[in-house]
């Protein structure tokens, strides 16, 4: 049996407790020193460029739902559709690397708002 040190999805979930929890040192343990962090807006930020950026985002932070949950070696790519107050929800797809029982490497890739502001079959004109 895999400890939660080195099964990835463990490691990766409670990366994403910890969010909800607002639970800094859990989050802390659980990211490498050499930690970088990459999204659209987001260029391979260092480990304390992650926590001054990203962690205050934890304070608005209700969950995650898992839509997609899949681990290749120590990569796991996640889909998962975020709650944050005030009832927004999102979906967002990332890929986590692990290495040692630590995640070394995130990259985020935005979805969308829910419910999606195209009706079904449309899409959103952004041009007009």
């Amino acid at each position: 049996m895999t400890s939660s040190h080195t099964d990835p999805i463990a490691l990766v979930k409670a990366c994403y407790a910890a969010y909800v929890s607002k639970d800094r040192a859990a989050i802390e343990a659980l990211l490498a020193d050499d930690f970088h962090f990459t999204s659209p807006l987001d260029n391979r930020l260092d480990r304390a460029a992650y926590f001054a950026r990203c962690w205050p985002n934890s304070e608005n932070t209700e969950g995650f739902d898992y839509v997609h949950l899949v681990q290749d070696g120590p990569r796991v790519f996640i889909t998962y559709e975020g709650r944050v107050k005030g009832g927004h929800r999102f979906r967002n797809t990332e890929i986590l690397t692990t290495r040692d029982g630590k995640i070394a490497e995130a990259e985020v890739y935005f979805g969308w708002s829910l419910p999606h502001e195209a009706k079904a079959g449309g899409f959103v004109d952004k041009a007009g």
